[in-house]
C-alpha cells in the first residue's frame, strides 16, 4: 500500500483490540489486491441511547485503487442488534470491499486474459480527438479506454461515435481503467454517416 492505512474512531474510545482486527482485514485486502493505494476506516457510534448500555457501531471503509473510483462500503448495527459484538458490521463492510476488489481483479486478471485472444465487437461511445483517446463499449462490460496508438492501421481519425469496431482487451489497466489493446474498424458501411446516407 502506497499510503499508510488510516483508522479513525469517532464518538467513542479507541479500542486496540478492535484496531488489530481492522488491520488484519486490511492485510487481507492487500494480499488479495496488492495494487491498493490507500485504505481509510472510520469506526463510530452513530447514535447512543441514554436509557440503555447497548451501543451500536457503524463502520465505513474506503479503498483507493489505480484507475477506479474510490470503493466505499459501510455497515451499521441497529440499536437492538448491539450486544457487545461489533465484529458483524466490521466483517460486512470489509466483505463488501472484498467483493468489489474481486470483481476488479477477475476482470483484470481472469476474464481479460481469457478473452484477449478473442476479439469482440464493440461500439465507439466517446471520442476525444484532440487528446488522442476514446472509449468503446462491448457487451456485458464497462467502457474500455483506448488510445490513438491502439487503433489498427492508423485509422483513429476515421472513427466516429456509434461506429462498430472489433476490440481486443488488454491485460493491464490504463490510466482510465480497463483498456483495449487494439481497436480495428469493421466495414465502413457500418459508420453512422454511411447509415444516415442510406
Amino acid at each position: 500500500m502506497q499510503v499508510e492505512p488510516q483508522i479513525t474512531f469517532k464518538n467513542m474510545e479507541t479500542s486496540p483490540a478492535f484496531e488489530a482486527l481492522i488491520r488484519q482485514r486490511i492485510d487481507g485486502l492487500e494480499r488479495m489486491y496488492p495494487r491498493i493505494v490507500s485504505c481509510r476506516v472510520v469506526v463510530e457510534v452513530p447514535h447512543r441511547a441514554k436509557e440503555t448500555a447497548k451501543v451500536p457501531l457503524g463502520i465505513s471503509v474506503e479503498v483507493e485503487v489505480p484507475g477506479r473510483p474510490t470503493i466505499v462500503a459501510k455497515d451499521q448495527q441497529e440499536r437492538h442488534e448491539a450486544k457487545g459484538d461489533h465484529t458483524a458490521p466490521l466483517n460486512n463492510a470489509f466483505d463488501a470491499v472484498e467483493r468489489q476488489l474481486d470483481k476488479i481483479a477477475s476482470v483484470r486478471d481472469g476474464d481479460v486474459k481469457a478473452s484477449e485472444a478473442m476479439p469482440q465487437s464493440g461500439m465507439v461511445v466517446q471520442l476525444f480527438p484532440g487528446q488522442g483517446y476514446g472509449f468503446v463499449e462491448i457487451d456485458n462490460s464497462s467502457e474500455l479506454y483506448f488510445t490513438r496508438n491502439s487503433v489498427a492501421g492508423e485509422a483513429y481519425d476515421q472513427l466516429e461515435v456509434g461506429m462498430l469496431v472489433q476490440v481486443t482487451l488488454a491485460n493491464d489497466e490504463g490510466p482510465m481503467g480497463p483498456q483495449a489493446s487494439s481497436v480495428r474498424l469493421l466495414d465502413k458501411a457500418m459508420t453512422p454517416s454511411a447509415r444516415a446516407a442510406d
